[in-house]
């Protein structure tokens, strides 16, 4: 039996001699991607992180008011704190001092047993050992116990360089120096490392502004605590300071970009769970003990005008991008407190579905924290919470606290309340109606075409080539049937001045039939369910009349098009036709000069003619100015206005959301006063010459 077993490892050339055992911080430098997620950028800033979130521990623990991060010149990077300094004392089992402990072994550190921190971000014990291994160099100073205290490392390995930087001789040696003394209420650590590029790619750098957006969002998160960030790598140093006393409500506030429609409603409390986790007994052996933990739960939302949503979830001060258990409760909590007040106050029938997620996130701006001790992640990179409690805990406090909040309103918060239940119930509708919309709309085949309005002119191609043009009145749609080419133009005729869905609802929107048509001739759907994939042409062109009323019109087109149909504004689909003004008849023109000459505007016009008198050509008295569109033969509207050859489109962009926002809502909206304002302030540019009275 022995010789068969040699015979087949001598065959297959595989034995025990073959097996690797990676000691010590080795495994870290081999399989990088397992600790930092990656070894480009993302993964060196994961590094900083490390370093700067030991020292927000100590913030969270009570014994840190400020840090201080710099970005050097020479691409190290350091991280000061004012808080215990790291212990420099012995370890009883290995002997060797702490802070060495800390920087060379993995899983080593002050918050395993919960002692020490009772809520902390670093829990698996790796960060600062990880980020050391992956280091050319590595320097950290404490001060504690009335003297400065100083190590160095080598990508992982303790001991003394000759001179300044990574590049210095180096020589192993093990144990702290001690420095100079200092008063012995001084306390802090200084870690400053220099990343490893026989690890990080060579373009790996770290961003000043992602470093800006984490300690800005750190200094929201921990009221009072005061974080500078330093970048020595520009010509010009930049220098920021960041301190927020007003936590998570300011944080919230800040993240919102629309104008609010309640003030910022904060949930606290806490919950308790029993959680099973081994722990070492006296003989060194692990055992599982039941241990009772607290956890934190602390939530500011408010809604707003817009529709985006914004929620941002924190475990200890660390975000988790991706969530995780905390905000599983957090939206169940949401949902359910939201359905019962709907019922409440009858703004949904029994008959009614519920209002889902969705409808109540348009809109919504929220941070989701909880705190408590050793959360599970999922992951060294900690993007998801897994902490099943937290589900719980989270749901049992916000459903108690916003139940009470909307039962027990104060005078000026009934009616923001009442006006957040009434964007829901809108929201839902909507939804309801494009789902409907988006069932039944999709781009139909010739031989489904009838499902279309009758009056739509339909083209033959399904292409990204496909054209729909709004054409302004039936006289203008029998001139453009002629004039269009069949093969990607289609054709829809609307009656005179559609409805100003600014404001009105959802429901009059879908009622009127003028918006309907269009909505179901796209075939995509309206507002947060519209589909731009799914959109049945290439390019939307609003063709109108070149008058004040042409421009009337279009206003009313876009505001539909911006309110339930902005992905296609936003990839730049939506196009305003630009028709001639006036046309300019030449008698016996010269040949190769065109008998006719159009001008867009009356100034292109006059100039048109002071050139031609110039020149000594005559033209037929006086120049035609077109009403409208169905002045023109197919022939000019072609040649003009449709035909992609000769036509001038404008294309709508949207360079400023917020403003274009504003801009609808001040032009649009149902607020008459900073209307007024607005045409009386522009009332001076206006062309005297040009009303029609």
């Amino acid at each position: 039996m022995t010789t068969a077993v040699e015979e087949n490892v001598d065959a297959t050339g595989y034995s025990a001699r073959h097996l690797s055992v990676l000691e010590g911080l080795e495994a870290v430098r081999k399989r990088p991607g397992m600790y930092i997620g990656s070894t480009d950028s993302r993964g060196l800033i994961h590094c900083l992180w490390e370093i700067v979130d030991n020292c927000v521990d100590e913030a969270l623990a009570g014994h840190c008011t400020k840090i201080a991060v710099v970005l050097h010149a020479d691409g190290s990077c350091s991280v000061a704190d004012n808080g215990r300094g790291i212990p420099v004392d012995l370890e009883p089992k290995t002997k060797l001092p702490g802070v060495e402990l800390v920087m060379t072994r993995l899983h080593a550190g002050g918050k395993f047993g919960g002692v020490s921190y009772t809520a902390s971000g670093g829990l698996h014990g790796v960060g600062a050992s990880v980020v050391n291994a992956l280091s050319a160099r590595l320097d950290v100073e404490v001060d504690r116990s009335g003297h400065t205290h100083h190590i160095s490392f080598r990508r992982g390995l303790p001991g003394v360089f000759s001179a300044e930087g990574p590049g210095a001789s180096f020589r192993k040696k093990s144990g702290v120096h001690e420095g100079a003394a200092i008063p012995r209420t001084r306390t802090g650590t200084r870690v400053r490392f220099w990343p490893d590029f026989q690890i990080f790619l060579k373009d790996a750098t770290i961003t000043t502004d992602l470093v800006l957006d984490r300690m800005r969002q750190t200094a929201f998160l921990v009221p009072g605590l005061e974080i500078t960030v330093t970048d020595e790598r520009p010509a010009e140093p930049l220098h920021e300071k960041f301190r927020f006393d007003g936590g998570i409500s300011e944080f919230t506030t800040f993240l919102a970009a629309d104008p609010p429609i309640c003030d910022v409603l904060r949930i606290q409390g806490r919950g308790h769970f029993t959680e099973t986790v081994p722990v070492l007994d006296d003989l060194g052996h692990l055992v599982p003990t039941d241990v009772e933990r607290d956890l934190e739960v602390d939530v500011a939302l408010r809604w707003g005008t817009g529709y985006d949503t914004v929620v941002r979830s924190f475990v200890n001060v660390i975000a988790t991008p991706k969530h995780g258990t905390h905000v599983q409760g957090f939206d169940k909590a949401l949902v359910r407190v939201v359905n019962e007040q709907l019922r409440a106050v009858k703004l949904l029938r029994n008959s009614d579905d519920n209002v889902v997620k969705d409808d109540i996130l348009e809109g919504l701006t929220a941070v989701v924290t909880v705190r408590l001790p050793e959360p599970q992640f999922e992951g060294q990179t900690k993007e998801i919470l897994g902490t099943s409690d937290a589900t719980r805990i989270v749901n049992q406090v916000v459903g108690k606290q916003l139940k009470d909040i909307f039962d027990n309103p104060g005078k000026a918060q009934k009616q923001q309340l009442r006006t957040v239940l009434e964007k829901i119930v809108a929201a839902a509708k909507a939804r309801i109606a494009a789902r409907t919309q988006r069932d039944t709309q999709r781009r139909k085949t010739a031989l489904e075409s009838s499902a279309l309005p009758a009056k739509l002119v339909d083209c033959r191609t399904t292409d990204d080539r496909s054209e729909l043009f709004i054409v302004e009145g039936d006289s203008a749609l029998g001139t453009a049937k002629l004039a269009r080419n069949s093969e990607f133009q289609a054709l829809l005729p609307i009656r005179g001045k559609i409805l100003n869905v600014q404001k009105s609802s959802v429901a009059d929107m879908l009622k009127n039939a003028e918006c309907a048509a269009i909505i179901q001739v796209v075939g995509a759907g309206s507002g947060r369910t519209f589909d731009v994939e799914a959109a049945r042409y290439g390019k939307i062109i609003l063709m109108a009349d070149a008058d004040v009323d042409g421009a009337h019109i279009r206003t009313l087109l876009l505001t539909l098009l911006f309110r339930y149909m902005r992905p296609m504004v936003e990839a730049g689909r939506i196009y305003a036709a630009v028709p001639p003004l006036h046309r300019i008849q030449l008698i016996n023109p010269k040949r190769g000069q065109e008998k006719y000459v159009y001008c867009y505007s009356d100034a292109e016009m006059r100039r048109k003619l002071v050139e031609l008198e110039r020149k000594g050509v005559r033209w037929k008295e006086p120049p035609q100015r077109y009403k409208g569109l169905g002045e023109m033969d197919a022939d000019q509207l072609a040649e003009t206005t449709m035909d992609p050859r000769h036509r001038t489109l404008r294309r709508i962009r949207i360079e400023d959301a917020a403003e274009a926002e504003r801009m609808f809502a001040l032009l649009m909206g149902s607020e008459v006063p900073p209307r007024r304002q607005f045409i009386i302030a522009g009332a001076s540019e206006i062309d005297e010459s040009r009303l029609d009275t």
